[in-house]
């Protein structure tokens, strides 16, 4: 993917969804991701043009897990004049040798959270990006339906006035293959997730069966985003016209 076509993806995305206004000053939430690292780029070419002018910065909360090395990520943001901030955490140790969860992730992604609005406050945002893309909207809809029971996925914007911080979700137009095809032409520096449950979740599981139902049923995944999109979920912001 060419970085025109990522920029004029998380555009529409931004004004159909009023994702950022004039003043804001945004955390971007840096897993080491192909995905995350997408997100920072797009966000800091849509800064250089964007009508509304805003502010970026860059957090990793750090599992603690042995090898998982900040310095790309770091010589990155620097490239891109974006300030960046680790949060030291001993997360992976509370839950797979204190706790031994056999499901961690809803715990992890609370407490991954907690730290991410806990420093992205102490740098005076207003508002937190994750990273979150078109495949992953619909694999949440899946995972809902099939193990809730219910038609959902998370919205572009949500605010949480707990904390007064709104998290917005730019990539949600863009695949995860042209995320992939961004990440190999400019080489992104892609730290491995060192988790060691990584590919062995229930998310895994509904990701590859969407793909599946997409080979069988060519389009079905463009079909599954219009119903997200169009089907006036709870929660949603209206999309501006």
């Amino acid at each position: 993917m060419k970085m025109q076509r990522l920029l004029s993806l998380t555009r529409q995305t931004v004004d159909d969804y009023c994702l950022i206004e004039s003043g804001d000053k945004i955390a971007i939430g840096i897993s080491g991701g192909k995905d995350s690292l997408t997100l920072l780029y797009a966000l800091h070419g849509l800064k250089r043009f964007y009508p509304q002018p805003f502010d970026l910065c860059a957090i990793t909360v750090d599992l603690g897990f042995d090898g998982f090395d900040t310095a790309p990520i770091r010589a990155l943001c620097d490239s891109l004049s974006v300030p960046y901030k680790v949060v030291p955490t001993d997360i992976g140790k509370i839950l797979f040798e204190t706790r031994e969860e056999s499901n961690p992730c809803s715990l992890c992604a609370k407490m991954r959270k907690g730290a991410l609005n806990e420093a992205a406050l102490s740098m005076n945002c207003n508002k937190i990006a994750y990273a979150h893309h078109r495949d992953d909207l619909i694999d949440t809809m899946l995972l809902s339906l099939i193990y809730e029971g219910r038609f959902y996925s998370f919205s572009p914007k949500t605010y949480w006035d707990r904390t007064g911080l709104t998290l917005i979700r730019p990539l949600i137009y863009v695949s995860e293959a042209d995320i992939i095809g961004f990440k190999n032409r400019f080489e992104l520096p892609v730290c491995k997730n060192p988790c060691p449950v990584d590919g062995k979740t229930k998310r895994e599981f509904v990701k590859n069966l969407t793909k599946s139902l997409n080979a069988s049923a060519p389009g079905v995944k463009d079909r599954f985003f219009h119903a997200i999109t169009e089907g006036r979920i709870n929660g949603w912001p209206e999309k501006r016209r």
